[in-house]
């Protein structure tokens, strides 16, 4: 392997001391402006980089930010929110000469038991945090850290955590009250979406075709987007006049094999759903192919929606009505916020442009005799 060119190589082609070069490439006094050119032309042609692990040592920053999905690793296989996601954050960091340091875990103790240790070895700046808790432990953490982070999302109110559930079988009904958003006064920033109002325009889109038996195959339980639109799909049924015998949430881990395992159940009911509302487009899919399998045909049984648009939703025959929204535009959002936490900006709350729901084929009026 080539030797990494050292600050005494650079030294020796420039003619010049190493406290010379230290110099020079910190930006420090002690070095004439021709000298300062020179020494860093020589360290260019050389291919010299700082070492970022003795930056860190000395006090100055890695330049590196760190970014950890607290979720089973099976269930990132496939789902394209994520991908989507970091090549927004990747691309406001490339062009900052900003690394991400990437790693996914088991659940969100082993995140607290990283960040701890990423403090302590000083490998990274600030973080992003994603999959924000109803009941989250990690923004007090950060806090007490003085790690700078960006929660991508918005984490819930203070409380006693809700009763736990057992995953796609029975009515979940979540947190009595709203989640809300985190507090402009912390020292994190957060990133947000109107989950509550995406799922208020799909609930209104199936309710205007005629559909009042629906349920809503929902991800993680204790994740507060999942706590947000399973309570606007409570508020908005309740509002139309439909109680949780009609219209209900069913939670999964957001696998297609939940996704596909739900499906079979509620369609097995005796007075099984016309229209089903899936947390991702992997479960929606996944759910398509179980309708198919037990002859309920889509739209003309049952109505089938998607949240987060991709070409997975668009390939499928029919293709699925679909919440789209700029996933990549989110992550970048919440890399910008971080690089202004890291530049001494003030925290705050910032809102993501809402998705909008575009109707597909999979969406269309129930069988009349069905909703009698």
């Amino acid at each position: 392997m080539a030797r990494r060119p050292t600050i005494k190589d650079i030294a020796r082609r420039a003619g010049v001391s190493q406290s010379a070069v230290s110099f020079a490439l910190n930006g420090r006094p002690g070095v004439s402006p021709d000298t300062r050119a020179r020494i860093r032309r020589v360290a260019e042609e050389l291919g010299w980089q700082p070492n970022s692990a003795a930056r860190a040592l000395s006090g100055e920053r890695s330049g590196a930010v760190g970014l950890v999905l607290p979720r089973p690793a099976h269930t990132l296989g496939v789902e394209s929110f994520f991908l989507q996601l970091v090549s927004g954050i990747q691309e406001v960091l490339s062009a900052s000469r900003t690394a991400l340091l990437f790693q996914v875990v088991d659940d969100v103790e082993a995140e607290c038991v990283l960040y701890r240790r990423w403090w302590a070895e000083r490998r990274v700046d600030g973080v992003l945090v994603v999959d924000p808790r109803t009941h989250d432990p990690r923004p007090a953490l950060l806090e007490e850290l003085g790690l700078p982070a960006v929660t991508v999302g918005e984490a819930g109110p203070a409380g006693p955590p809700p009763a736990a559930a057992s995953p796609a079988t029975a009515p979940q009904t979540g947190p009595a009250a709203g989640v809300a958003p985190v507090a402009a006064a912390v020292a994190v920033s957060s990133v947000g979406a109107d989950d509550a109002g995406a799922m208020a325009e799909v609930l209104g889109h199936l309710y205007g075709l005629g559909h009042r038996r629906i349920v809503h195959v929902a991800g993680l339980p204790d994740l507060a987007h999942t706590a947000r639109r399973m309570e606007s799909l409570r508020t908005e049924a309740a509002r139309r006049g439909l109680g949780p015998d009609r219209v209900r949430s069913v939670v999964t881990d957001y696998s297609d094999a939940e996704g596909a395992a739900a499906t079979r159940r509620v369609l097995a009911e005796p007075a099984p759903p016309t229209a089903l509302i899936y947390d991702n487009d992997v479960m929606a899919v996944a759910g398509s192919a179980v309708a198919a399998e037990l002859g309920v045909p889509v739209p003309a049984r049952l109505s089938i929606v998607a949240w987060d648009d991709s070409a997975l939703c668009r390939v499928t025959h029919p293709r699925l009505t679909a919440l789209v929204r700029d996933t990549a535009g989110f992550g970048r959002l919440a890399a910008q916020e971080l690089l202004a936490l890291l530049a001494g900006n003030p925290p705050r709350v910032r809102a993501s442009e809402r998705p909008r729901l575009e109707p597909r084929e999979s969406t269309a009026p129930p069988p009349a005799h069905t909703e009698s």
